[in-house]
């Protein structure tokens, strides 16, 4: 008998697509891992997980998510959507400021240009937290946090193929712009994040 066929393989653009996820390039400071995708939103998903670790510390965590639907989607306007999540420590005093939360969408947007990765469809949110303790935990100071929950639909280039690279790299530059890291000086290029264990 002949080889069975693979009912289960990915379709190219897809496989191609989770490829381009996994060469993506961050700053030393990201460490990215694959992470189990959400198997009801799309026929087809692949997603990483990434901590922004400063001197030891998290100071910004987040999740990326490559849906795809070769029979395409009306809300999304393309057969490919990226599903982001970030959430950064940031001074108390900065969530009182009613344009923080303009700010954030505007990382996002300007990531996406700074890396060329065109898209569709843009919606999200920008939330700002601030947590008091009381009684036994007094003494505690106050936290906060801002955390930008987005989603876009890449924009295939002239060959017809999403370049996921880009708009995986440009979540990573949300990461660290969130996080307070000062920009990358121009002409330095970010290397492959170690993957499967934190550089120490």
């Amino acid at each position: 008998m002949g080889a069975r066929k693979q009912v289960d393989a990915p379709p190219a653009e897809f496989a191609e697509a989770v490829s381009q996820l996994r060469g993506a390039r961050f700053r030393p400071e990201v460490f990215v891992e694959e992470m189990p995708a959400p198997q009801r939103i799309a026929p087809h998903a692949a997603a990483v997980s990434a901590d922004v670790t400063v001197d030891g510390d998290d100071v910004a965590t987040g999740r990326l998510v490559v849906l795809y639907d070769p029979a395409g989607n009306d809300a999304w306007q393309s057969t490919f959507r990226c599903v982001a999540y970030v959430r950064a420590a940031v001074e108390p005093e900065m969530v009182t400021d009613a344009l923080l939360g303009g700010v954030g969408w505007t990382w996002l947007m300007e990531a996406l240009a700074d890396r060329g990765a065109d898209y569709l469809a843009p919606s999200g949110t920008v939330t700002r937290v601030v947590s008091e303790s009381f009684g036994g935990m007094a003494d505690d100071d106050a936290t906060a946090e801002i955390e930008i929950r987005a989603s876009w639909s890449p924009v295939p280039g002239a060959g017809g193929l999403v370049d996921v690279t880009r708009h995986a790299e440009a979540w990573g530059e949300v990461l660290c712009t969130a996080a307070g890291l000062p920009p990358v000086p121009p002409g330095v290029v970010a290397m492959p994040t170690r993957r499967g264990q934190r550089g120490r």
